[in-house]
């Protein structure tokens, strides 16, 4: 990937000692699974890392920065710019999704332009800088993409897809709105939720996550999403 590693070291400056580090952090388990072979390794266990990492470093930089607000404002905060959609606004940013090394099938949907993938992709970059140049060029990292426009980030993100669409719907005139659960997979701590968006009984759109809000609230932005592609 000799192009992913003149951006990082020409547009972004970093200079990287361990290339195939960096290359994993932008390799999805479906085109590892495709590609096959023990020489191949998804981005899964240093999306594990990164996740840890940018937890304590967001942390570190609230704690220094709002020495006058409490527990609950912080944890908001943390929350807010450590979710997906932050994280994937930032990887726009950064074009990793120019990156993005997905399977056929992940990327015929557009996976490269799902708000989970590229927030994964990430984490897994945050890891593998701080495995190859230590936790100072981690940080700093963060500070140039992360801290410096941590307003504007919380801006853009911080939206409510649910009450936007109901917002939407009813300027329209009287329609019911519903959440349905359609489908719950894997382990009772680790279980993925799916719903469905219908409206008068009609389903429109669903969406997945962690919890049955989030299923929600993915399903609410995929509505929209398809609402502003017809406008």
């Amino acid at each position: 990937m000799k192009e992913l590693m003149t951006y990082i070291s020409e547009d972004l400056g970093i200079k990287v000692n361990n290339p195939q580090l960096i290359e994993q952090a932008f390799h999805h388990t479906s085109y590892v699974n495709e590609h096959g072979g023990s020489h191949l390794a998804s981005n899964e266990r240093l999306e594990f890392l990164g996740d840890a990492v940018l937890e304590l470093a967001v942390s570190n930089f609230l704690y220094s920065t709002y020495p006058r607000e409490g527990e609950g404002v912080l944890t908001r905060m943390r929350a807010q710019l450590v979710r997906e959609p932050s994280l994937a606004y930032v990887s726009r940013q950064l074009k990793f999704d120019h990156f993005l090394r997905l399977g056929k099938g992940e990327q015929a949907t557009g996976g490269s332009q799902r708000d989970s993938i590229l927030s994964d992709c990430f984490e897994a970059f945050l890891a593998a800088i701080y495995l190859d140049q230590g936790s100072d060029q981690a940080e700093a990292f963060l500070s140039r993409v992360l801290f410096d426009h941590h307003q504007e980030i919380l801006r853009l993100t911080n939206q409510d897809y649910k009450t936007q669409f109901q917002e939407w719907v009813q300027a329209k005139g009287s329609v019911k709105i519903e959440y349905r659960l359609l489908d719950q997979t894997g382990p009772a701590h680790d279980r993925c939720f799916t719903s469905g968006l219908f409206l008068n009984g009609q389903q429109i759109a669903q969406g997945s996550g962690k919890s049955k809000k989030q299923a929600e609230m993915h399903a609410a932005k995929q509505a929209l999403d398809q609402k502003n592609k017809g406008e």
